[in-house]
This record gives structure tokens, C-alpha cells and sequence, in this order.
């Protein structure tokens, strides 16, 4: 069995025998899928199409719904084919790179002073001054406190106008920090903003540098602020689509 599957199986049976899991300790960092969903301005939206809400004609309850959308929006993975060619499609991504220890970075107040702000080395060298190495394995998660605007356009993306992506402004991972998670040699990053890369980009090179390495992106994260720094374990399940690019993701905070 490889460490990391061990110390996952350990962590969760800890968490089992101790606390029974305990809602309290388990934090949702996904959005609901709802018309309010944030797509990329030139992605086709989430839609939910009634087909049976009811009681049938021979007496039970009966309710079923087809849904269609992007396969990036809401909180949802970036699989590493995404922007890499020949590299992990969303089935192919292993269950062990999508779950694992967390190391979240905090860069709220600079892009509360810069809606450009893109993390760069230093956050990442600071952090580890206060916290220890980012060990490999790790799941990173980069806090720029813009899920609080989330799902309000205007504030979240920078813009609200549909079909146009080129006015927006949103933080995200510069190159360089991109490169040193990279050699840190992390499982998976992810961020409260919709995108790895910065509205303002145009070569997506946070993507670029990071699928090239087979690290998948995870945007769009909710209540980043309920996980401490150090110590919770991160469980990201996206629904299995075969050749798939990205998807929705269901992604669980347990903490210590």
C-alpha cells in the first residue's frame, strides 16, 4: 500500500473511532449548482429541466430532473488534459492524487489591494516559514478571501457581461509560484477564485505549468476561510466523465 493511501486510511479511521466523523468537523468547500452558478463568461451555463415532480398515476412519489453544463463551472476540477496534451483526462486522474493533507495560503489582503494579485514564490516561502515545508502529496489551497463575493458577478469575476472574457479581474498563481508547487511536488491546487490563472491572463500559464506536470486544478472553492493552515485533509470526488477535461467536484475539508 503506498504512504499516502496508508496515512489516509489511518487518518479516517482516527476521525471514525474518535468522533464519529461529526458534521462539525467535515466543512463543504463547494458551491451548489443553481441558476446562480459562476460559468466563465463564454461557457454554456448550468441548466435544470423538470421532468417528473409528482405522485403517479398508481400512487407513489416520483421525481426526476435532466441537467446540462460546461464542464467548468462552479466549483468543479480542472483535469490536467485540460491544458496538457496526452496528460490525466478526469477518469484517469488517480483517487489517491484527490485526497490528502491540506496547505492553505493565505493572500487575502493582497488582492483585497490588487484584484490582479497572482501568488507568487514569496507567499508560498512565507508560508513555510510559519508552517513547515509543503510536503509532497499535499493538496494546496490558495485563500484570496474572493469567495465572499461569490455568486455576484460583478465582484466575483471582475464582470458580469456574458460571452465577453476579456475585462476580467480576479486574482490567481503566477508562473514562478506555479513552478515551485510544482517541485514541491503536490498532488493537486486549488483556489477560491474561478480560475488557476488571474482574470487578466491570456496564456493561462499557471494551468500550462501545472497539467504539464499532471496536477489537476480545483476552482471555485467555498469556505476556505473554516480551514486552518495546517492539519485538515482534503477529499475532492468529481463525477467520472471518460475522456473528460474538468467537471463538477464535490470537495470535503476534514478537520483536525
Amino acid at each position: 500500500m503506498k504512504p499516502k493511501v496508508a496515512l489516509l486510511l489511518l487518518f479516517a479511521t482516527g476521525c471514525a473511532t474518535a468522533t464519529g466523523l461529526q458534521e462539525g468537523r467535515l466543512v463543504d468547500l463547494s458551491y451548489p449548482f443553481n441558476a446562480k452558478t459562476v460559468y466563465w463568461p463564454t461557457a454554456t451555463k448550468f441548466e435544470l429541466k423538470r421532468v417528473a415532480w409528482g405522485q403517479t398515476p398508481a400512487g407513489y412519489w416520483y421525481a426526476s430532473d435532466d441537467y446540462s453544463a460546461s464542464e467548468h463551472g462552479g466549483t468543479h476540477i480542472d483535469a490536467p488534459i485540460h491544458f496538457a496534451e496526452g496528460k490525466h483526462a478526469l477518469d484517469e486522474i488517480p483517487l489517491a492524487q484527490l485526497m490528502g493533507p491540506a496547505r492553505v495560503i493565505h493572500i487575502v489582503d493582497r488582492c483585497r489591494a490588487d484584484r490582479d494579485y497572482r501568488l507568487a514564490p514569496e507567499d508560498i516561502l512565507h508560508e513555510e516559514e510559519e508552517h513547515g515545508r509543503i510536503e509532497p502529496g499535499s493538496i494546496v489551497l490558495v485563500r484570496t478571501g474572493y469567495g465572499e463575493f461569490y455568486p455576484d458577478l460583478k465582484q466575483y469575476l471582475g464582470s458580469d457581461e456574458r460571452g465577453n472574457a476579456s475585462h476580467l479581474h480576479f486574482p490567481g498563481i503566477g508562473e514562478a509560484a506555479a513552478r515551485l508547487l510544482v517541485a514541491r511536488k503536490v498532488d493537486a491546487v486549488g483556489l477560491d477564485t474561478a480560475s488557476l490563472d488571474a482574470g487578466v491572463s491570456t496564456d493561462f500559464i499557471a494551468h500550462r505549468v501545472l497539467m504539464e506536470a499532471n496536477i489537476p486544478g480545483l476552482e471555485n472553492l467555498a469556505n476556505l476561510d473554516r480551514v486552518p493552515r495546517i492539519g485538515a485533509w482534503v477529499i475532492a470526488l468529481p463525477m467520472k466523465i471518460e475522456g473528460g477535461t474538468g467537471g463538477p467536484c464535490r470537495i470535503v475539508a476534514v478537520l483536525p
